[in-house]
């Protein structure tokens, strides 16, 4: 049977803030972007209730609405907006092929991966279900939302530390859950909060974890339940009579264990990962920045950006993204016309 192929000129892997604004400049363009939903439609800013950082909203928005005025906005300047998992690219030949997880294929001549990276969660009780409410992976989205709440932070690396540290600029008390004695954060990370510790701003509760969060949509989060084991992994261990269960109020939950990337379907491309599956870029302060290894393939947003991981910042990355894709196809185009101009004159002669 015969495969059915949609060639599209230039494809969007994600509506986050990246992808969509990456669709608005594409859109502008008039490179007719095909703009893909993925599993997570919205990125990480649909699970954010109250968006005060992005500029040009003085009274705030929620981070739903931010990303549905966004695709409104692509869609007006004629971005075509689909649910689409991409599962594979086949960068061996031009046009690339993109496959579908649903078993539909696209070429097309650029790609622009802006699928994001995922917050890891720990998917205990409570979690999901108040997540936006109280519940959040972002402690610089949201932390002032809960400006003299007790905050509990849950995590041992640097980004826990820094969300902590952080979050004392809101917070009554900042408490940090790590499940193990030893934080695995860097010495830089460790002394800073060390000396929010002395200053009472923060407490540490070593050996302990995570077991529900306890609250609602309407009202918040009202209080965790902790488990506590001095050999650390208490969560493991709820059998151990050793082990210690309780419940702590606080009145908002920041879990800070990391994210993923999703870029799977880059992995067998010759798009530069590092170690986490973060995409290489090119970087630097000229034009082709988002560039990737493989001509045609550009990277914006938190798929690329482990550190900054802001609406806004995704957003700009992701007009480079357009810019540096618009300029790849006009010269892909130039070069063809060049080409045909050349294999005409031949035939002339």
């Amino acid at each position: 049977m015969t495969e059915s192929v949609e060639h599209r000129r230039l494809i969007v892997a994600g509506t986050g803030a990246a992808g969509l604004t990456a669709a608005i400049y594409a859109a502008r363009s008039n490179n007719d972007p095909l703009v893909l939903e993925g599993d997570e439609p919205g990125g990480q800013l649909t699970l954010t209730s109250e968006v005060e950082n992005f500029p040009g909203f003085p009274e705030g928005l929620s981070g739903p609405d931010l990303i549905n005025n966004m695709k409104e906005q692509a869609k007006r300047f004629g971005a075509e907006v689909d649910h689409g998992i991409v599962a594979d690219i086949d960068d061996s030949e031009r046009p690339f092929r993109v496959e579908l997880s649903n078993g539909d294929v696209y070429t097309c001549d650029a790609f622009i991966a802006a699928s994001g990276a995922s917050a890891r969660t720990l998917g205990v009780p409570g979690e999901d279900d108040l997540m936006g409410y109280g519940v959040s992976t972002c402690a610089t989205c949201d932390g002032a939302f809960f400006r003299g709440e007790d905050m509990l932070v849950v995590g041992g690396g640097d980004a826990a530390m820094e969300e902590a540290h952080f979050l004392t600029k809101f917070a009554d008390t900042v408490y940090i859950a790590h499940r193990r004695e030893e934080f695995r954060a860097e010495d830089y990370w460790i002394d800073r909060v060390q000396k929010k510790v002395d200053e009472g701003e923060i407490e540490i509760l070593r050996n302990t974890e995570l077991l529900e969060v306890h609250g609602s949509p309407e009202e918040g989060v009202d209080h965790v339940t902790l488990a506590s084991n001095d050999a650390g992994y208490p969560a493991d261990n709820l059998d151990d009579p050793n082990t210690e269960t309780y419940d702590f109020d606080v009145g908002a939950v920041f879990v800070a264990i990391g994210h993923t990337p999703n870029t799977n379907y880059l992995e067998d491309t010759g798009v530069v990962l590092d170690d986490t599956g973060y995409i290489q870029t090119h970087g630097g302060t000229g034009g082709d920045q988002t560039a990737t290894d493989v001509e045609g393939i550009f990277g914006a947003g938190d798929v690329v950006d482990y550190h900054y991981q802001q609406a806004v910042t995704a957003a700009g990355m992701g007009c480079k993204a357009a810019i540096d894709a618009d300029e790849y196809l006009e010269s892909q185009a130039e070069a063809a016309a060049e080409a045909e101009s050349e294999a005409a004159a031949e035939a002339d002669d």
